[in-house]
């Protein structure tokens, strides 16, 4: 019986003390693609976006292009994507393409790309 009390003791401590998937560290990194749609212009190709983690799940984005602003976002896992957690913008790392892809509608602009290297500070 002891025994048995301390094998699930230790195995609570191990499920207790093991990381948590970070959203953050899975997307962060610098990506290219182009603007797919946007209702204030015309679609552009090449356009870098740089995303950053700020925190725990949090990331910031920017983008070369001037009709991307800078944003913040709060990550969740949904399925094999990891999405904004809120708000009216658009954040979505989808995992089933390959190589996995960034979508991100801001302000009436949809863009789309891959990722090419770590963010730059």
């Amino acid at each position: 019986m002891i025994f048995t009390t301390a094998l699930a003791l230790s195995s609570m401590q191990v499920q207790a003390s093991a990381p948590h998937a970070d959203f953050a560290d899975q997307v962060s990194g610098q990506y290219r693609g182009d603007v797919i749609s946007d209702s204030r212009g015309s679609s552009r190709s090449d356009v870098l976006v740089n995303v950053v983690k700020a925190g725990p799940n949090i990331v910031k984005i920017d983008a070369s292009y001037a009709r991307i602003p800078a944003r913040t976002f709060k990550l969740e896992r949904i399925l094999a994507t990891i999405q904004n957690s809120g708000g009216q913008d658009l954040f979505l790392y989808d995992m089933n393409k390959s190589p996995a892809s960034l979508t991100l509608t801001i302000d009436e602009v949809s863009w789309s790309g891959v990722r090419t290297g770590a963010s730059t500070p």
